[in-house]
Formats: C-alpha cells, sequence, structure tokens
C-alpha cells in the first residue's frame, strides 16, 4: 500500500512538473494544449475509495491550479473527473472482473481503454474550458480548444501507457 502511495505521488509529481513547465507553452494552431495530468485519475483502480478519488483529484486540480495560474478551474474540473471515473470505468469492464483492477492497455485491451481515456479526456475538456471560457461568445474557439485538446492529450497520454507498460 505504501509503496503503490509513493508510486503514485511520485507519478503526481512528475506529471505536476511536466504540465507547468513543458506542455502548459505548447498551444498548436492557437488552440490545442495537451492536458496530460489527467492521466492520473484515468489510471485510479476499481475498488480505489472514493474520498481518496476525490482527495488525489482536487489536489492535482489545485496543484496544476497553482502553478499554470487557472484558479479553481483545474481543481473544479477533475473534481469532477474524480467523482465519475469509477461510474465511466464500469462501462468497460465485466462485472466478475478484479476489484484492483487498473485501467490499462493489457487489462482493458487496446480498444476499450482507447475508449475509456477519450470519453473522460474529452469529458474533462468540455468541462475545464466551459469554466474557463464561461461564455458561448466564441463558439467555434470554443469547440476547436475542447476537440484539440482532446485529441493531443489522448495521444500523448495513449503514448505514455505504451511506453510506461514496456
Amino acid at each position: 500500500m505504501t509503496i503503490d502511495f509513493f508510486r503514485q505521488l511520485g507519478f503526481f509529481v512528475v506529471l505536476c512538473l511536466a504540465q507547468a513547465f513543458v506542455f502548459n507553452r505548447i498551444h498548436l494552431f492557437g488552440c490545442a494544449t495537451p492536458l496530460i495530468y489527467i492521466y492520473i485519475i484515468i489510471k485510479l483502480q476499481r475498488n480505489y475509495p472514493k474520498w481518496g478519488s476525490l482527495l488525489w483529484s482536487f489536489a492535482l486540480g489545485l496543484t496544476i491550479d497553482i502553478l499554470s495560474n487557472t484558479p479553481g478551474v483545474a481543481a473544479a474540473s477533475l473534481t469532477l473527473i474524480g467523482v465519475v471515473q469509477p461510474y465511466f470505468l464500469e462501462l468497460f469492464i465485466q462485472r466478475d472482473a478484479a476489484d484492483n483492477l487498473t485501467p490499462s492497455l493489457k487489462t482493458l485491451g487496446y480498444g476499450k481503454f482507447t475508449f475509456f481515456a477519450s470519453m473522460l479526456t474529452l469529458f474533462y475538456c468540455l468541462v475545464f474550458f466551459t469554466l474557463e471560457t464561461f461564455s458561448f461568445f466564441n463558439f467555434s474557439q470554443w469547440i476547436a480548444q475542447i476537440l484539440g485538446s482532446a485529441l493531443i492529450s489522448l495521444v500523448i497520454i495513449l503514448t505514455i501507457e505504451s511506453v510506461r507498460k514496456q
């Protein structure tokens, strides 16, 4: 338990620093920014306590808000993702699956994991950019930010997942 906690804490620190110092500076076509820190929430185990999931989500969002100067937007969005992640995961696994199942390419398969990660990433980007914009005045820019950021984030998450298990 403690080894898993410290491994997750180390991964938390690495992804937060990578987001703050590298990925926040990338703006593909002026609208697509990779938001890779959602990968921590995607990888939460099936039987992870809901209070723990909310705590990790809020702490991650608060850290990203502090490092990225987005006051409360990431914390609110990630806390919502922490709430819905177990329910999304139940849609993609069998009922008799192990209680300590961690979503990955190996456990879910390429198609299911990709769809699971894309649904959570798209939902996160929708909430994040809606809260950040707080207006539907420039509708095309809002849609471009959501789709572009979700797509580039998903590609990077799938790359990390495939390299991490090698």
